[in-house]
């Protein structure tokens, strides 16, 4: 190991730091060293379980110094949350020795997700003249796979899926050279010593290695066909995003109908070519994280790639492989996950060659084990800031710390987009986006990361969260667990999410809307409003119900709920509105059928929001059947986009009753249907409809008179909806908070369960007997 030798006699002091936080993997030791040397201090430093830990002598002057500047001064990537100092008595080093990693002790350290390729590795990779020139895995300190390389604390090679691969004699010395860019750079590689490319053909097998697999893959999406390439947390799924023929062929092989893909443009200048561009927007398709970032389309070119929507999802190239991919074929890609619709990404060669090969036409792998599927996450910018909308690469597993005691505990997440969570030292730590555990597949990935999230933290949670509906999933395995049980109302779960993400104390006033959710009287809750107190919480508002005709299927086919919707705003007849498309969706024998299901037979009632989109949509002609999740509420939105600003609300009616009120929407539809039979434009009407929900958001505000107002449920993924309401709020003297770091839609909800269980700490005598996590 490195070692500098201080041969001053004047030892006065012996300094113990110890540093928490991400500081493993960023090259924190080897900035230590330096700093050390810098100032001729001796001493060590050294990797543990918990994070660093330094030890120094010298003279009192230059400790305080050392302290100072280990505060001010940190690697880029280093994210610190704590800093504890002591001095103690000398005991003479000599020199100072960046130390070997200890695994002993408790493991609150936190592992770095993976980080795309920096700037520094980006040149190399197109430089002739170096050693790594084209290697796909090139990375340093500052850059590369983490997360999902990682098995365990602390965070060296030996503990990652990176131990099959012995360093060779140059990349030794640059692992050990304290004054390289990859000092102690776990993942580090050469053509020499590191992982390499296969190309695998259906009909022949393995064919071509290292870079000659590239290029033949790269004739291959060229040539119009769909390639399956193992990235840094999984599969992706690929294909020229200019070729309208291979989008369709992969969609119809995915069974992903027409939700939007994703596309990855070569550089920034041709993203300012097909989307408008914020700097806030192109700091963050550049940032560490390099999600996918929502931007609002400037050519229509691509519209095969996101029919009917405003946005591209677009990414740049996140790792030295797509770097490579891109500057040869120099145009835009689509690059999707590796998987058929609802399954987990494919993260092992057997497995994608297993479950890919009737969606693939080839596979571009390599043998650098992934220890577990990472997706890409999606973010976009609302409000002046990042919002997260699905939480995995570049974010996942760092936690976000609350201002409330949470004993230990696993929070399993919500039936959709689903996450998990565990709690250790008031830090809640988000899993990897899973999905939907709708398929053996995703339900086996979530076993999987129940598992292993609290063995990556020697975590032995007490208490388990899920969802307070019987018949999920994870609350079948919550029930299989030797933990305490804590059942938590999915709404109330969203408005404790947004309350940790922005760190608010009670009293909160949380709007939570969305598409549907277990509601405590057993029915479909999805527009809900809840104050929280200080020691209680309660349900103050919702809208009236409604029935889902047929149950389930009505959340597929928007012109169930119009049906619904209309039949309850005009009770006596709905001849006069024959015409409406709502109705003339549905054939003679299909509206008999739904008439006989209304009368004779009991329809679940929900009070969903996101239904009520649903409703609108159809009633306007946008959408009668939901081919994705949100289709409908997505159209409706976009089109009340086009109108002109600062529409009027329309009518509605307030029960209120014992401290609870009911939003009657029955006079906004029957206003609705009365403008659309009348020839008003579309986009008005929607804007109107998005308008009126913002004036009963702040309506309910003004009952309660609670200056923090929590946005938060699925419903407040729609942009429009989002800013009119925080804006409304504002203008009357509220103070709206959103998601940032958690996202809004029920990928959130293990953090809210999570914080449910704190709650539930703080009144209940009986939670007080945890066990901390060791």
């Amino acid at each position: 190991m490195p070692v500098f030798t201080n041969n001053r006699q004047a030892k006065h002091k012996r300094l113990q730091v110890f540093i928490h936080g991400a500081v493993q993997g960023v090259g924190f030791r080897p900035h230590v060293y330096r700093l050390a040397r810098d100032l001729n201090l001796v001493g060590w430093v050294i990797n543990n379980s918990q994070g660093v830990r330094i030890e120094v002598e010298g003279l009192a002057f230059d400790l305080e110094q050392f302290l100072d500047r280990l505060k001010s001064e940190k690697p880029p990537l280093a994210q610190v949350t704590s800093i504890e100092s002591r001095y103690v008595k000398p005991v003479g080093f000599s020199d100072f020795r960046v130390r070997h990693s200890d695994s002993n002790g408790e493991k609150t350290a936190l592992i770095l997700p993976d980080i795309a390729t920096c700037p520094e590795c980006q040149a190399e990779l197109f430089d002739p003249k170096d050693r790594r020139y084209r290697y796909p895995f090139i990375n340093c300190t500052n850059c590369g796979p983490r997360f999902s390389i990682v098995e365990t604390l602390p965070y060296d090679r030996p503990n990652t899926t990176m131990k099959r691969f012995p360093l060779c004699p140059l990349c030794q010395k640059e692992y050990d050279a304290p004054e390289h860019r990859r000092f102690h750079a776990q993942p580090i590689a050469c053509s020499t010593c590191g992982p390499t490319l296969e190309f695998w053909n259906k009909a022949t097998g393995p064919c071509a290695h290292g870079d000659e697999a590239l290029k033949m893959a790269e004739h291959l999406v060229s040539s119009g066909h769909v390639l399956a390439l193992k990235g840094v947390g999984g599969f992706q799924l690929i294909v020229d995003a200019r070729n309208a023929d291979a989008i369709a062929r992969l969609r119809k092989c995915k069974g992903r109908g027409p939700k939007p893909l994703a596309i990855m443009c070569p550089d920034l200048g041709y993203t300012r070519s097909i989307c408008h561009l914020s700097a806030l927007e192109r700091k963050l398709l550049l940032s560490p994280a390099s999600p996918i970032v929502l931007l609002k389309k400037r050519s229509r070119a691509f519209d095969a790639v996101a029919p009917g929507m405003r946005d591209y999802g677009v990414m740049l190239p996140c790792s030295p492989l797509h770097h490579l991919l891109m500057r040869d074929l120099g145009y835009p890609i689509v690059a999707t996950s590796g998987n058929r619709s609802e399954e987990p990404i494919c993260i092992e060669n057997e497995e994608a060659i297993e479950r890919l090969s009737d969606i693939a036409d080839a596979f571009l792998m390599h043998d650098r084990p992934i220890a577990r599927h990472v997706d890409d996450s999606i973010a976009r910018v609302i409000l002046g800031d990042v919002q997260i909308l699905r939480r995995a690469r570049g974010y996942a597993p760092l936690p976000i710390n609350v201002d409330l005691e949470i004993p230990s505990c696993i929070a399993l997440g919500a039936h959709l987009k689903n996450s998990v969570a565990i709690v250790a030292q008031n830090k809640i730590f988000i899993s990897q986006h899973i999905g939907n555990l709708e398929t053996a597949e995703s339900y086996r990935a979530f076993e999987t990361t129940a598992r292993d999230l609290p063995i990556l933290y020697d975590c032995q949670p007490t208490f388990v969260a899920h969802d307070k509906h019987p018949d999920y999933v994870s609350t079948f395995y919550a029930r299989g667990t030797p933990l305490e049980r804590i059942s938590v109302q999915h709404h109330l779960a969203h408005v404790y999410s947004c309350m940790a993400d922005n760190q608010l104390q009670a009293p909160v006033l949380g709007i939570s809307w969305d598409g549907t959710g277990y509601g405590d009287d057993k029915s479909v809750w999805g527009g809900e409003s809840f104050l929280i107190e200080d020691s209680a919480e309660r349900r103050v508002s919702s809208i009236t119900q409604f029935p889902l005709l047929g149950g389930d299927i009505a959340a597929l086919q928007p012109r169930r709920v119009a049906l619904a919707l209309l039949q309850a705003s005009f009770p006596k007849s709905l001849g006069d509105y024959a015409k409406l498309p709502a109705l003339r969706a549905f054939t003679a024998s299909e509206y008999r059928i739904l008439e006989q299901i209304t009368l004779k037979h009991r329809n679940p009632l929900t009070s969903s929001i996101g239904r009520l989109f649903d409703g609108v949509s159809s009633i306007l002609g946008i959408c009668q059947t939901n081919r994705f999740e949100g289709q409908a509420a997505a159209l409706l939105e976009f089109l009340a986009a086009t109108a002109p600003k600062n529409q009027l609300p329309y009518p509605y009616i307030l029960h209120d009753q014992g401290g609870f009120t009911t939003f009657d929407w029955k006079p906004m539809i029957r206003a609705i249907v009365e403008e659309y039979t009348n020839g008003v434009n579309p986009p008005i009407i929607a804007a109107r409809f998005h308008q009126t929900l913002a004036a009963y958001a702040v309506d309910i505000a003004s009952r309660h008179g609670v200056p923090s107002i929590a946005l938060t449920g699925g419903c407040m993924q729609n942009r429009l909806l989002c800013e009119l309401i925080a804006e409304t709020l504002k203008e009357n003297g509220f103070n709206p908070f959103i998601h940032r770091r958690v996202p809004p839609n029920d990928g959130g909800i293990c953090v809210g369960q999570a914080y449910a269980v704190g709650r539930t700490h703080q009144t209940s005598p009986s939670l007080q007997h945890e066990t901390p996590c060791v």
